[in-house]
């Protein structure tokens, strides 16, 4: 017996089937399509890689925050195109799935953690250009997903700057 097969899904995992059921029981496609396509996903990288494994829960956050942003990629991809129906529909599914993310942080909030991170690093010696990978990986890793890597990687340049 695999892994997968052993493990319970995760309350992400399990809040997204108990959902695709109320959604399927209400005839609400939006919520359908998004949530089959959220599920595939996640079972997707369950069994990528070397040996299938069960997601921990910031594993499935993550694939979800990947959906997501895929979902506006190709709703801006349409909207050039000129193809706004089909940016609408994208648009709607991820703001769909974005209700299953953890809460993101503020830009004050994001401002603060910049702040001190660059406090931490500054304890050492001067901040530098050269400082910008560094404290761009100690806040993306203490906003813990909650916040865009090209938000944190422009307030850490501007604080750098």
């Amino acid at each position: 017996m695999s892994d997968i097969a052993k493990a319970t899904p995760g309350p992400l995992m399990a809040r997204l089937k108990s959902d695709l059921m109320d959604a399927m029981k209400a005839g609400d496609e939006l919520a359908k399509s998004s949530l089959r396509m959220a599920i595939a996903a996640m079972q997707n990288a369950e069994v990528a890689g070397e040996s299938a494994h069960a997601l921990t829960e910031d594993e499935q956050i993550a694939v979800l925050r990947r959906e997501v942003k895929t979902r506006r990629e190709s709703a801006e991809t349409y909207q050039g195109a000129g193809r706004p129906e089909l940016a609408d529909q994208e648009n709607a599914e991820a703001d769909f799935l974005s209700q299953y993310l953890p809460q993101a942080l503020t830009d004050d909030q994001l401002a603060a953690l910049v702040e001190a991170k660059a406090a931490e690093v500054e304890a050492d010696h001067a901040l530098t250009m050269k400082d910008m990978g560094q404290l761009v990986r100690a806040v993306n890793e203490a906003a813990a997903g909650r916040a865009d890597g090209a938000r944190v990687a422009a307030l850490v340049k501007a604080r750098l700057a």
